[in-house]
């Protein structure tokens, strides 16, 4: 137990370097300046009004923020069966979004949130528990709203981005979403099977999977989820539809109040004048872009982030230099300050719990 404690404290150590956040800040910075001396024009700034409207506007975002964590925090609070306080939730759920902000996004934060929940009072097991069941839903929160979008929107302007010439981008970019969903899709049924009807058999077959010898390297960590998958089960096989309800409701609130981000700035900036805001296409689009910064390889998806809203959210926006601005707005609400508050906590929650 104390060499396991010894490495956890030297991963989360590593993950706190300077460098490691200075990175993805870095990154992010480049691609706008970038994308700033590319594009930008005299006169673009010519075409926002600075009002009380705009405050409004840019608060409103900010409380888009504050509800998806709210939303984290209270599905959190319902998985752990009110085992934290609000303060500790609040703590756990800062940590768990700076990892997942100094890593890739395929990877999130989701390797520490057992850590974290962990050493906050839980169970190894019911931690194991807490984190697949967010997994599981946050997964269904996906699988569910992209079908809905695509029966109420025309799929040609959601995925195209010149509806006349179609692009090679615009095919790959409905190839890729495709893709993305179907294996999303898999792995919710597959997870479901694991968690609620068969956990031993998802972890025998998880075992077979990496015996090959292109997986085998990965083969303790796939034995490790095996167990975390029975543990998980456990716990969550006899919850209630209730317990279940809340804990979706929660990840919906959480998940839409993210996406609303956007539509706040935009509002913010009088761009309605412009371009006659079409705000349930801009949310989907937002789900779709969320499937292309999964597979960034920077930490935080930064840099990749900011080129994405400027090509996929531009034609809502009517000069280019302006987008790359609204996409600055958009990080600094929604991604750097989990930087700074993670670098302020982390230390000290190492000190205190190592």
């Amino acid at each position: 137990m104390e060499q396991n404690n010894k490495s956890n404290q030297k991963k989360l150590l590593k993950a706190i370097r300077p460098q490691r956040v200075i990175w993805p800040i870095l990154i992010g910075f480049i691609v706008i300046i970038y994308l700033l001396l590319k594009d930008f024009k005299p006169g673009t700034f010519d075409l926002i009004e600075f009002s009380w409207f705009s405050l409004i506007g840019i608060i409103i975002a900010l409380l888009m923020m504050a509800l998806r964590d709210f939303g984290y925090m209270a599905r959190l609070r319902i998985l752990t069966e009110k085992e934290f306080s609000w303060r500790k939730t609040f703590r756990i759920i800062m940590l768990w979004e700076f990892t997942s902000a100094v890593t890739p996004s395929a990877i999130g934060g989701t390797s520490f949130a057992i850590l974290y929940l962990n050493k906050e009072g839980l169970s190894l097991g019911k931690s194991s528990a807490v984190v697949m069941a967010t997994s599981f839903l946050d997964e269904l929160y996906f699988i569910i709203m992209l079908p809905l979008i695509l029966l109420i929107l025309d799929w040609q302007q959601l995925f195209l981005l010149d509806i006349e010439n179609t692009s090679v981008l615009s095919s790959s970019l409905l190839l890729l979403v495709l893709g993305a969903y179907l294996i999303k899709l898999a792995y919710l049924i597959v997870l479901s099977y694991g968690l609620f009807k068969n956990p031993r058999g998802l972890k025998w077959l998880l075992l077979w999977i990496f015996k090959l010898p292109i997986l085998r390297k990965w083969k303790q960590g796939a034995n490790q989820t095996g167990t975390d998958i029975i543990e998980s089960s456990k716990d969550l096989k006899n919850k209630s539809y209730k317990f279940w309800f809340k804990a979706f409701f929660a990840s919906f609130c959480s998940w839409t109040a993210r996406y609303w981000v956007v539509n706040s700035i935009l509002i913010a900036f009088w761009l309605s004048e412009y371009t006659g805001l079409d705000h349930i296409m801009i949310f989907a689009r937002q789900l779709v872009m969320w499937i292309m910064m999964l597979i960034s390889p920077t930490p935080g998806g930064s840099g990749f982030s900011e080129w994405v809203f400027t090509q996929y959210l531009g034609d809502f926006i009517p000069e280019a230099g302006l987008t790359i601005a609204l996409a600055l707005i958009w990080r600094l609400i929604s991604y750097y300050p989990y930087l700074f508050i993670g670098m302020y906590m982390l230390p000290r929650w190492i000190k205190k719990n190592f």
